[in-house]
């Protein structure tokens, strides 16, 4: 990226994007027109080019991200004061599909991963409690506790109770969403061994509950029932875990193609420079990936709203074009029926970092997913069946989402982020920055920095950097939330809480 003050995203835009702070009165040079700035600008920010009239789209990344509130002259600070959203309920779409050739040579890389018994692989091998209910959570950590004391965690890479609130009192939908992504969970190729901890009286009866796993390997996944120990149940517990670690102790990684990866694409704490680096830098990975035969998922369908038409559009062929109308609209229902409108998604976080509508910050989440052609699209809780790029139904929120793509079977997330963000799920997270003010302050955080291209690395070489880190990751080498210890889960609730 060439190095300037500020950058015009796409040659159709109306405003331009500050890349350093302005005060007013500086002066820009745009398309060969002289610019004064009206107001002082923070970084990320953006500045009008025309004078716009009430009711006039702004132009951002090639497409309208609002309109203006009331008459703006030339050189004014456009943010959520004088720009609001065009969205507004479902809509009606027409499938107009784009066939765009990547044209990416496969590169024929590997990982070092483990090789399961039905043909996944894990990038880790680690001791899992999974509780059917939240009512054993604290016997779980006790587990956890007791095993990692024994072991040392000597030949695994960790032992972890994925605890939550949840296996009871809930009803319907909210029901079936836990119980599948403790299913997901339990088959997730990460784990080398899995204990499914139960009390017995729950809502999510741990028979019913062993039978959706199908057909699982008994030898890495065992259950406990906890009022049927006569008894201690921490001794029980610790019989079983012994067993699981024996085995997952002797697992070793081997050389597999990069095509076995599937990563998770998820932003949290995004700014006005997540649209221009870290954004496109994943989504030029994504591209990669897919070429290689690799799999990558998008979710956060709130944040699609206002560039769905570009995904959509993608699809490979109807049924899946029908399938994101649904995803897209299903999802803005949801809002509606809660009464809440579907377009004022933006966290004052993202306000005060640049991002004044959620048009624009769907325009520049969406830079996550590339140019490669929606593969599948997948329900929330549901695993992946197809390679390339999936879309996946979720909401925003950055644990719920997160949980949601590793529950899917992405063995990393890569989560873009420009304000910061120290949290994990189940599966590695790599934290990306897309600024470097970011990077600089928080390295206990952050694992990548995108905004190297502010300074002028070129894409093509950052690009390479970062496909080395993650295949890095996927062969052992810890992210900050590993090392710090943040990992948690957090499911989707809809509906009552009995």
């Amino acid at each position: 990226m060439e190095q300037s003050s500020f950058i015009k995203i796409n040659p159709a835009d109306s405003v331009v994007v500050c890349l350093r702070p302005f005060k007013k009165g500086e002066t820009i040079s745009v398309d060969g027109r002289d610019i004064t700035l009206l107001q002082d600008t923070p970084a990320g920010h953006k500045v009008l080019l025309n004078d716009t009239p009430e009711g006039t789209n702004i132009i951002k990344y090639g497409y309208p991200i609002g309109h203006a509130k009331k008459d703006l002259k030339a050189g004014e600070w456009v943010n959520e004061n004088n720009l609001k959203t065009n969205l507004a309920g479902t809509l009606e779409y027409t499938y107009n599909p784009v066939d765009e050739k990547l044209d990416i040579a496969d590169e024929h890389r590997t990982f070092k991963g483990y090789v399961r018994a039905n043909g996944e692989v894990g990038t880790r091998n680690e001791i899992w409690i999974v509780p059917t209910v939240g009512c054993v959570n604290g016997i779980a950590e006790k587990l956890v506790h007791m095993l990692r004391k024994e072991t040392g965690m000597k030949n695994i890479d960790g032992i972890k109770a994925w605890n939550h609130n949840y296996g009871c009192s809930q009803l319907g939908g909210d029901h079936e969403q836990t119980r599948r992504i403790l299913r997901d969970i339990c088959q997730h190729p990460n784990a080398g061994g899995v204990l499914v901890l139960s009390l017995g009286c729950e809502n999510n009866q741990p028979d019913k509950f062993m039978e959706m796993l199908g057909d699982y390997d008994h030898d890495r996944i065992k259950l406990l029932i906890t009022q049927k120990v006569e008894g201690d149940e921490l001794e029980a517990g610790m019989q079983i875990l012994r067993d699981l670690y024996e085995r997952a102790s002797k697992d070793v990684r081997q050389t597999v193609p990069v095509s076995k990866l599937r990563i998770g694409l998820k932003c949290g704490g995004s700014d006005g420079f997540s649209g221009i680096t870290a954004n496109p830098l994943v989504g030029e990975f994504s591209d990669w990936l897919v070429a290689q035969g690799g799999t990558t998922i998008l979710t956060e369908v709130p944040e699609m709203f206002g560039a769905e038409t570009i995904l959509m559009n993608r699809c490979k062929n109807k049924e899946l074009f029908e399938k994101t109308v649904s995803l897209i609209n299903n999802f803005k229902e949801y809002f509606l029926s809660h009464g809440q409108p579907v377009g004022e998604n933006p966290s004052p976080g993202n306000k005060a970092g640049g991002i004044s509508t959620l048009e624009d910050k769907a325009l520049g989440c969406t830079q996550k997913s590339g140019r490669a052609p929606v593969s599948g699209v997948l329900e929330y809780a549901e695993r992946l069946q197809n390679n390339g790029l999936n879309l996946l139904s979720a909401p925003g929120n950055d644990l719920v989402a997160a949980t949601a793509l590793a529950s899917s079977g992405c063995q990393m997330v890569l989560f873009t982020t420009g304000r910061g963000t120290p949290f994990g799920t189940f599966v590695p997270t790599m934290k990306i920055s897309t600024n470097n003010d970011l990077y600089n302050r928080k390295p206990n955080w952050i694992d990548f920095n995108a905004g190297e291209l502010l300074l002028g690395t070129p894409m093509k070489e950052l690009r390479d950097r970062f496909i080395d880190k993650i295949i890095s990751a996927a062969s052992g080498e810890l992210v900050r939330n590993e090392i710090n210890g943040y990992r948690e889960i957090a499911i989707f609730k809809n509906g009552v809480t009995l």
